[in-house]
């Protein structure tokens, strides 16, 4: 009956180590991606912000900068960190499983030492020959053969078992010493990375106290760029609306007389709204490499404690030269002047549309049609701060929704 409890409480013991292991390695799995994605996101914002170090900058700008690689620093920090902390639990649960197998093993050994005893104490008292030969009937004889059969069985079971138990010891010694060198990789590049972070933040303060010295220049210069972007999303939810009235009004005379907010579709319309809305969170990006740095919506500004900044998309750096690309099938809309030569590509997607803002050199116009990362045009390069910048915004009619929900790992 003991043996039996013990057994049960093996049987369920491995169980839970098993599922406990599975998730482990589920949950190590997905750290190294986000760590992996984060190093990715820290190498395009050396590219493609600091690489334009001789470019003339201001200190807002550069605050801007050092702000993104800081808070991309931190993440990866605090991934790595999560990742030691999860391969020392590893290395604990192992160690404590090796103990377990140990004491398994002592008393499979033991257990197997007395067989052998009793084995040796048979053979010296009586031959397997007249152990059968004594049987007093057939069926005696024959259920002391099976004895034999099933005593050899175990015997062989016990010693296949102490080299199962041996080997599994031997495998998780393995695995603790590649455990412990992971470990120690990540406490390294942990340790590098808090001196880089060090030194960001040490630079970071410098041009913080440049930027105090005249703190109402630079909030000025903000609330200027969120009226630019002001006066560019009216420009283009007017465009929006425009559009919607002239399909609706090309829709019929019960259209007509309906609200301007609402796209009227046909029946291919409608299936590739419905093909948008079921990619939401796998739409490709409308670059090919880039990283945010401005998100969707109200946000406080990294450094200036009194400001905050409305963006009605995202605005993506990326490299010089770029090209954006639709972000998914659908219908050139309209093509839109920001300023000068700058201008905004709108692509309909059944009552969907996205727009592509600051493009130079146009590869697309009016009624074409686009399949998913069609390139549109080439991304205007600002030539004071060298920056690549692409504004991409996504409608559902006329409401504005936030891109980072749409986009793959935005």
């Amino acid at each position: 009956m003991r043996n039996s409890s013990l057994n049960i409480f093996f049987v369920l013991l491995l169980t839970f180590t098993c599922h406990t292991s599975f998730a482990q390695v589920d949950k190590q799995a997905e750290l190294e991606k986000k760590r992996q994605q984060l190093q990715e996101e820290i190498r395009q914002i050396n590219n493609l912000l600091f690489s334009t170090i001789k470019k003339e900058q201001t200190v807002l700008t550069k605050v801007e900068n050092i702000a993104s690689r800081i808070q991309a620093r931190e993440n990866l920090i605090k991934v790595t960190n999560q990742q030691a902390n999860l391969i020392t639990r590893e290395i604990n649960s192992n160690m404590a499983k090796i103990d377990q197998l140990r004491k398994e093993l002592q008393v499979i050994k033991k257990e197997y030492a007395n067989l052998i005893n009793r084995t040796y104490k048979s053979k010296s008292d009586k031959s397997r020959v007249m152990f059968l030969l004594s049987s007093e009937s057939f069926l005696q004889a024959y259920k002391r053969v099976q004895y034999m059969q099933q005593y050899a069985n175990h015997r062989k079971k016990q010693g296949e078992e102490i080299q199962l138990k041996t080997a599994e010891i031997q495998e998780l010694n393995k695995n603790l010493l590649v455990q412990q060198k992971e470990k120690q990789a990540l406490i390294e590049e942990n340790r590098i990375a808090r001196n880089e972070l060090q030194e960001e933040r040490k630079q970071q303060e410098q041009l913080m106290a440049t930027l105090k010295q005249d703190e109402s220049k630079y909030t000025k210069q903000i609330k200027e760029r969120q009226r630019e972007a002001a006066v560019i999303d009216k420009q283009i939810e007017d465009l929006i609306r425009a559009a919607i009235a002239e399909s609706n009004e090309a829709a019929g005379g019960e259209r007509r007389e309906r609200t301007t907010s609402t796209f009227a579709m046909t029946a291919e319309a409608k299936a590739l709204a419905a093909n948008f809305t079921s990619n939401k969170g796998q739409l490709p990006w409308p670059v090919e490499r880039g990283i945010v740095v401005t998100r969707f919506g109200t946000t406080q500004h990294p450094t200036l404690p009194n400001v905050k900044t409305t963006s009605s998309g995202v605005e993506i750096a990326t490299e010089e030269g770029a090209t954006a690309r639709s972000a998914f099938e659908g219908e050139v809309l309209a093509v839109s002047v920001i300023r000068g030569t700058v201008k905004a590509v709108h692509v309909r997607h059944g009552d969907y549309i996205t727009v592509y803002q600051n493009i130079t050199d146009l590869y697309v116009k009016k009624g074409d049609k686009l399949a998913t990362k069609q390139p549109i045009g080439k991304i205007h390069t600002n030539p004071s701060t060298g920056k690549t910048i692409l504004k991409f915004l996504i409608f559902k009619n006329t409401n504005k929704l936030n891109p980072a929900d749409w986009v793959y790992q935005m």
